[in-house]
């Protein structure tokens, strides 16, 4: 299983996110933001659990790529 989280609040709009993983993220029209594809909001945070290990790759670099540190992938 995979665990993608998103501190939305802190996105400042690279699209860096989506140009790597556009299977789990967009740019929001309304402010500019990413957006996790089928998330669930806590307290700021939105988590993606899922069981397709494909998505591993394009989530690491993706949040590798982002320059604020906003995306953290796990694997468990």
């Amino acid at each position: 299983m995979v665990v993608v989280t998103l501190q939305r609040q802190k996105c400042i709009g690279c699209n860096y996110c989506v140009e790597l993983a556009p299977g789990q993220f967009q740019m929001s029209k309304k402010d500019g933001k990413s957006v996790l594809l089928h998330a669930i909001e806590k307290k700021g945070f939105f988590t993606l659990k899922s069981s397709e290990d494909t998505i591993l790759e394009s989530c690491e670099n993706a949040s590798n790529a982002c320059p604020v540190k906003i995306i953290s992938v796990k694997q468990v």
